[in-house]
């Protein structure tokens, strides 16, 4: 079952990234003013570091929150056809509690990096 939930992990992880990846090459060149030359828009809207960090900090958030979807329907999954396994009822009340409060700790982490980011950045 560990094998599976690594799959899943990686394979989740795989998709995120390459649809970001995907995204963020899909731009439209512009002709410059010199003929014969190719000029690309930046795709960071600034160089800041603090933008920068909040860039890759909602990067971050959005494959956890993928991450704990996986895990809720999993633990869901587990605790439905558990057919009265009292073993596998509380498996899956484990995984649920477990990726609760993985989110809560997730969730407070970014918090306190954005208060420290806005912090700095004033």
């Amino acid at each position: 079952m560990k094998r599976i939930i690594l799959f899943l992990s990686f394979f989740s992880l795989l998709i995120i990234l390459t649809s970001a990846v995907s995204a963020a090459t899909q731009t439209n060149p512009q002709p410059s003013a010199t003929a014969g030359t190719v000029s690309l828009n930046n795709p960071l809207p600034d160089t800041s570091p603090q933008i920068l960090i909040g860039l890759v900090i909602k990067a971050v958030l959005g494959i956890v929150g993928s991450l704990a979807l996986v895990m809720f329907i999993y633990g869901g999954f587990l605790w439905m056809t558990s057919a009265g396994n009292a073993e596998q009822v509380q498996k899956g009340k484990n995984v649920l509690i477990w990726a609760t409060l993985g989110l809560a700790v997730i969730f407070s982490a970014y918090a306190l990096v954005n208060f420290v980011i806005k912090g700095i950045g004033a």
